[in-house]
């Protein structure tokens, strides 16, 4: 018999004493509530949002809006996109007669969203946007991530999309399609990856031929997010393809605009152009969110406008692609917020064995017991951390593009460059992490499907997959950003967090000295194998590249202490103020100082594999495998 159902010893299971047990609660019935208490927090005390409203064009980001945009998107996310997250993953979108289809709750939650201006916050008035700061609306993509992922990756893609047409689309481009792309109601997708290409996109053989104005698109894309839906009325794709005299590799490929439905002069929808989806593919997890298999040109050729000039396809499509690298590591948190509340919920009613500091009496909720509360506080450090790192990175874009100063933009251009494949890479894996641990804190119970943990860590686990693996990111980070400057941009960042861990380290208490002393130790370890790396990914590549991933980690980690060490010093401050609220502050202390004892202490076992590992790495012959 399962132990778990055998009511040996102290492990009596009931309906009584364990409200979840065998989905008693529904699915519908799990909560999420945006953690907007931190949010706030982390943006007014750690990315100084007043900094970043006070910037040319974001005069509508006064106190009062911002806190309406926070609470009617928690209120969005916890009573229209949460509840229809299981029905998502349960009915997923299916392929009917050449027509993808969403579950109507999918379909009646975006026309709510498109209806309420959700879409809009981030772009520019011009064209109908509301025109505040990146950073606050991150906060705001977290909830829809965190309520319902398969969903909230529709506005993910089109907002990428937005963000390349408004920086390369030409003035026309832009008056066609960014209107309707802002208000959500067509929504753009990037069609980049093809069966033989992966992530090589040098080696893309989708073809463009010039026809008069336009040119005809012919070819075969896979793996391409909300690629074909019945949400919107159309979807503008992006498309890799080659002109016929084009250079071979990655010098070769042009961008064009496929919309679904042509459109008219006058903004109208025209005839269904000559694209076609041939599949959704069956996944692991965001089932409701279709993957798809495109087929371009099955006729006399798609119909295709080129975006800029020809052969810098791939150099525009990084505007699209950074900006969905972003907000992907910003799924990492979401999820690992969405997790963390249910297993800490859960661990509130959970009875089961008696507490250790008082045996006689009867047994307790899990949360009394100290490996529960390290896995909860792990989740939580974690997840703050990711949240912190995000956010600032959606600062300092904001700076980089509105900034009037050229020197500081740059700098801020140069940390959002750095912090890029970071977020991307370790808030990814710490977001399947943190879903994995939440399976565990539910014990057998999270195993099963009922109770819903399973799909946070089915849904979390795409994240360090797509919009570049986690591996590129760590290649990206070692050969591109510490190769370019000889790693000045890491060394400016270290500078900047010494000073924060020597100011926190000259205050009282004792929590704020543990933290002091984990960061500089952290801080330590990254500078050495920082040098180590930059001394040695010319001469030795291989070797640079073996530890590539460990110091993606190692950044991580020692970022996330960073920024909780940010956190821990305005919560300091902030506890001397009359009126503080003591619990969430002193909260921000303890989570911080656990950070930094209990996570920040595996950067410095990171560095011999990041120096030394390269050996063992590439010891083996192919056949030895």
């Amino acid at each position: 018999m399962c132990p778990l159902l055998s009511g040996r010893g102290s492990f009596l299971v009931t309906a009584d004493t364990d409200p979840l047990f065998f989905g008693s609660l529904s699915h519908a019935m799990i909560p999420y509530n945006a953690p907007i208490a931190d949010m706030r927090f982390v943006l007014n005390r750690v990315v100084g949002l007043d900094r970043i409203a006070a910037l040319p064009g974001y005069d509508a980001a006064s106190p009062d809006m911002v806190e309406t945009i926070l609470e009617e998107a928690s209120k969005f996310a916890a009573g229209v996109l949460a509840p229809i997250n299981h029905i998502g993953d349960h009915e997923g979108s299916v392929l009917e007669n050449g027509m993808v289809r969403q579950p109507e709750s999918f379909r009646q939650a975006y026309r709510q969203y498109v209806d309420a201006g959700w879409n809009s916050v981030p772009f520019d008035p011009e064209f109908g946007g509301q025109g505040l700061p990146w950073a606050l609306a991150f906060a705001v993509q977290e909830m829809w991530q965190a309520a319902n992922m398969a969903f909230g990756l529709c506005p993910m893609l089109n907002q990428g999309a937005v963000d390349l047409l408004s920086e390369h689309g030409s003035p026309e481009q832009k008056e066609i399609y960014l209107a309707k792309m802002i208000s959500g109601e067509w929504t753009g997708s990037m069609d980049l990856t093809e069966p033989q290409a992966g992530s090589d996109l040098g080696t893309v053989r989708c073809k463009a031929v010039q026809d008069g104005d336009v040119y005809r698109i012919t070819g075969q894309k896979i793996f391409i997010t909300y690629g074909d839906h019945d949400q919107s009325e159309n979807v503008i794709h992006l498309v890799l393809a080659r002109l016929p005299d084009a250079p071979a590799g990655s010098k070769g490929i042009s961008l064009f605009i496929v919309p679904k439905f042509l459109v008219g002069p006058d903004g109208a929808l025209g005839d269904r152009n000559d694209v076609r989806c041939a599949g959704i593919e069956h996944k692991l997890g965001i089932k409701a969110s279709p993957t798809a298999v495109l087929s371009y040109g099955e006729r006399d050729g798609a119909i295709g406008f080129l975006v800029g000039e020809p052969n810098r396809g791939l150099e525009y499509m990084f505007a699209m692609m950074n900006n969905a690298r972003l907000s992907v590591g910003l799924q990492g948190v979401a999820i690992a917020e969405r997790a963390y509340q249910q297993a800490r919920d859960y661990a509130k009613v959970r009875v089961q064995s008696r507490d250790l500091s008082n045996p006689k009496k009867p047994p307790v909720t899990i949360i009394h017991h100290p490996d529960v509360r390290r896995m909860l506080l792990t989740m939580k450090a974690q997840t703050e951390a990711g949240r912190i790192l995000a956010y600032e990175a959606a600062g300092a874009f904001d700076v980089a593009q509105r900034h009037p100063d050229p020197e500081v933009a740059a700098a801020a251009r140069a940390r959002l460059e750095l912090l890029t494949p970071v977020v991307k890479g370790w808030c990814t894996d710490m977001g399947c992490e943190v879903a994995s641990i939440g399976i565990q804190v539910h014990g057998g119970m999270g195993f099963i499907e009922e109770t819903g943990a399973a799909q946070h860590y089915r849904d979390a686990r795409i994240a360090p997959i797509y919009e570049g693996t986690n591996g590129i990111q760590a290649n990206d980070l070692v050969f591109r950003k510490l190769g370019r400057d000889r790693g000045a941009a890491v060394q400016a960042f270290l500078a900047e967090a010494r000073a924060i861990a020597a100011d926190i380290g000259e205050r009282p208490g004792d929590d704020l000295a543990a933290i002091a002393g984990g960061l500089t130790a952290g801080l330590i370890v990254l500078e050495t194998a920082t040098e180590w790396l930059v001394e040695t990914l010319k001469p030795d590549p291989v070797a640079a590249a073996s530890g590539a991933a460990h110091y993606l980690r190692m950044f991580g980690l020692v970022a996330g202490g960073v920024g909780l060490a940010k956190a821990a010093a305005a919560a300091d401050q902030d506890l001397r103020q009359r009126g503080a609220d003591v619990d969430f502050l002193t909260g921000k202390l303890i989570t911080a100082r656990f950070f930094a004892e209990h996570l920040l202490p595996q950067a410095a076992g990171l560095l011999t594999p990041i120096t030394h590992g390269h050996r063992a790495v590439m010891a083996l012959t192919e056949e030895q495998f």
